[in-house]
């Protein structure tokens, strides 16, 4: 049919110069080498971790972080009305290590998230000229720091980011959370970021924010983004506001994080902020038509043609071009960030869950329903919620 041929070439546009961009940021996604002396320079960093029932989690990400090594490390928590053995072990950590302390709890006030909460007040409490802002889950090879710091310093730049290396086990894992790379280097511009101050061009990652803290201050802390539930996007933002440069760098073999476990955790953990990540609903409209045109046609136009067993034509052969660059991309970043290849061959049942926890992010937005770990602005304590 004449409509066929046109769609596909549509289909294949959408694949194609996504795939382009995140081949060509790909490059530019640098590893930092922290094996450098540079004169004994030897920079003093505050690792702030937000912590609500981590017991799991907490131990192990506060020993990789007093482990770090070429820098001056102090560590604070902030324990976030924890019901389970949390603030038993981090009062153990304290009396075996004096760089370890816990700021006093406050009570959540009203128009905050809880996370930005504890943040915040980590920061005030923050020493080091360099704060990170980490999550429980993650965990940090001694160079990391120091990586982080000379990435900065090679840039200019007041803040730094990137995507740990993600752990993935279930299926659900694979097929949703390695597409944070995907969508980061498929659609960030890394030349403007680089060469503009524009907040729309910056990005990062709230895993891993690593930020001077006199820049911090001057883009108004965490309080300026009180209520919002991605950090990773608002942080970057604000510094640049201030007229501060931000950048990312690729810290793949220095930090990694098993992010969620199983797939009620990454449906409700990624829908606490996938509409906010993207910010506006004309947006999320625009992507999801790029999806579904780059990402989900090629994919569904082969299987249902190899079913109906079509004779293979022109429109055949695009879906089967579109599907190709898109895999072939995955295939290069399952091997630069150490993903597996059942994450690759997920990757069009990955976009569509992707899709709809978008618009279920969307939902919870309008509706006023996002908490961070069961914490809403002003609430008591609830139980742990992803």
């Amino acid at each position: 049919m004449s409509w066929q041929t046109p769609l596909l070439s549509l289909a294949f546009a959408c694949s194609a110069l996504p795939a382009l961009l995140g081949a060509i940021n790909l490059r530019r996604y640098r590893v930092i080498d922290a094996s450098g002396d540079l004169e004994g320079e030897r920079p003093s960093v505050t690792v702030c971790i937000p912590a609500r029932n981590e017991a799991a989690n907490i131990e192990a990400c506060v020993r990789s972080a007093l482990a770090s090594t070429g820098v001056d490390v102090e560590v604070i928590v902030h324990d976030d009305a924890s019901t389970d053995e949390t603030p038993a072990i981090l009062a153990l950590l304290c009396q075996e290590d004096a760089r370890v302390r816990v700021v006093e709890r406050q009570p959540l006030p009203d128009g905050w998230n809880g996370k930005q909460w504890g943040c915040q007040r980590m920061g005030l409490a923050a020493t080091g000229q360099w704060l990170l802002f980490t999550d429980a889950d993650v965990r940090l090879a001694p160079s990391a720091l120091r990586s982080a710091w000379l990435a900065a310093r090679a840039g200019g730049s007041a803040l730094v980011s990137t995507v740990p290396r993600q752990e993935t086990e279930s299926w659900m894992e694979d097929a949703v959370i390695p597409l944070i790379h995907f969508v980061l280097l498929c659609y960030l511009p890394f030349g403007q970021m680089r060469s503009t101050l524009r907040p729309a061009a910056s990005a990062g990652c709230g895993q891993f924010l690593f930020v001077e803290r006199t820049a911090w201050r001057a883009a108004g802390g965490h309080e300026t983004f009180r209520a919002s539930m991605h950090d990773g996007i608002k942080l970057p933002r604000a510094v640049r506001r201030a007229g501060l440069r931000t950048d990312l760098f690729d810290g793949t073999p220095v930090v990694s994080c098993r992010m969620y476990h199983g797939a009620g955790a990454v449906w409700h953990g990624f829908a606490k902020n996938a509409f906010e990540g993207l910010g506006s609903f004309g947006l999320l409209v625009f992507v999801t038509v790029v999806h579904a045109l780059g990402q989900m046609l090629p994919a569904a136009w082969i299987v249902w043609s190899l079913i109906t067993a079509r004779p293979w034509g022109a429109p055949e052969w695009l879906a089967s071009a579109a599907l190709t660059v898109s895999i072939a991309l995955r295939l290069a970043f399952m091997l630069r960030f150490r993903q597996s290849l059942r994450s690759v061959l997920l990757h069009p049942i990955g976009i569509t869950l992707l899709t709809l926890i978008q618009w279920h992010s969307a939902w919870l937005h309008i509706t006023g329903r996002r908490s961070w770990k069961g914490r809403t602005s002003g609430s008591a304590p609830a139980p742990a919620a992803g």
